[in-house]
């Protein structure tokens, strides 16, 4: 599967201004696929999507518009899927707003096996980034596709966790799929596309635009059996994503962390609502009864021998603490950090704050 036989017509569709999911839901009620639309009078189209979006339909296909999609789709590994398709995820034909359409680049099957979405802040702390892999390559390696969306911080971690973890991550992207955003990403976006799938319901060449995100959650979420949000400010996109999986009757999970942390507000937000709160990646697998591996990863670990570390936890720490809790001198003590730094334990933050890693 590249493109459906009439993928023009389908092209031709989704570039009529205004024509939402809900309008070509109203269309596929009674049209069995998009050629069929276009053929219709005008006069049978009105009474399901009213009368601007039928004149429109009616000016007919206009195929030099799209001859970029089509060499698009004419790719390798580039493949446009409607909603008319048997191969169309049963996970989002049940939403009550599924997108009428996808393009995917890369493979599509992907989309049709058990997921888990892992979403949170963008301004990510290395510990939330640690912890975001750590549980996406677990669940993983456990049998779940990662899902995400290919954001800074959180989204991007998960995506690299799920990857390591025998190349199972899809990213839902909200931008046109010829298009990368971040740009930062585009390492991890080609490689996403070898080894899993980039969604997206957008058209060929949609730049980023504020409200594409938001209505790309719903997909992220739709597409998974459950939620994990780790770290999110209690105004975070995350939080739409968990409150939209929790109306499509999906699972939502929480990472707590530290109550001085802006960063945990919302996930301790999301468990007081109901969230279940997670550990480990065991805590998932086994809310979702699905069977895992026998090794997964916990958020904590036994207690540290070394002094300096022994003193820090996931809330950030400044030098001066540091030394007064060790009784080191401020020498010994930027040295045994900086070590620590090197050997991937301690990361160095803004504000001449330390965090430790797990």
């Amino acid at each position: 599967m590249t493109a459906p036989a009439d993928a023009l017509h389908w092209l031709a569709l989704e570039a009529i201004p205004g024509l939402g999911p809900d309008a070509a839901r109203r269309l596929f009620e009674h049209f069995p696929d998009a050629k069929s639309v276009f053929d219709a009078p005008v006069g049978l189209l009105k009474p399901i999507v009213g009368e601007p979006l039928a004149s429109a339909i009616a000016q007919g296909v206009d195929a030099a518009r799209h001859q970029d999609a089509l060499t698009w789709l004419a790719e390798p590994g580039n493949h446009f899927l409607p909603c008319t398709d048997p191969a169309y995820p049963e996970a989002l034909r049940n939403l009550p707003d599924p997108p009428a359409w996808l393009y995917i680049k890369g493979d599509p099957a992907w989309l049709a096996r058990p997921m888990i979405a892992i979403v949170g802040s963008r301004n990510a702390t290395p510990q939330g980034k640690r912890d975001a892999r750590a549980f996406a390559q677990a669940l993983a390696e456990a049998g779940l596709t990662v899902v995400s969306g290919l954001a800074e911080g959180i989204d991007a971690a998960a995506h690299e966790g799920g990857l390591a973890g025998q190349g199972r991550s899809v990213a839902v992207v909200g931008t046109g799929l010829d298009r990368i955003y971040p740009a930062k990403n585009r390492d991890l976006a080609h490689k996403m596309a070898e080894q899993g799938a980039i969604v997206s319901e957008f058209a060929l060449g949609t730049p980023p635009r504020p409200g594409h995100f938001p209505r790309r959650n719903r997909i992220i979420s739709g597409l998974a059996l459950g939620t994990l949000v780790i770290e999110a400010a209690p105004d975070s996109g995350s939080l739409i994503t968990a409150k939209l999986a929790a109306e499509q009757g999906r699972e939502v999970f929480a990472l707590p962390g530290s109550i001085h942390s802006p960063l945990s507000r919302g996930c301790h937000a999301l468990i007081k609502q109901g969230a279940k709160l997670v550990e480990s990646a065991e805590d998932i697998l086994e809310e979702l009864r699905f069977q895992w591996a026998p090794t997964y990863v916990t958020a904590t670990e036994p207690p540290e021998t070394d002094v300096l570390l022994g003193l820090m936890g996931p809330e950030p720490v400044g030098l001066d603490a540091l030394v007064a809790g060790s009784g080191l001198t401020v020498d010994t003590v930027s040295a045994m950090l900086l070590a620590h730094e090197l050997n991937g334990k301690v990361a160095a933050l803004p504000g001449g704050l330390y965090q430790r890693l797990y």
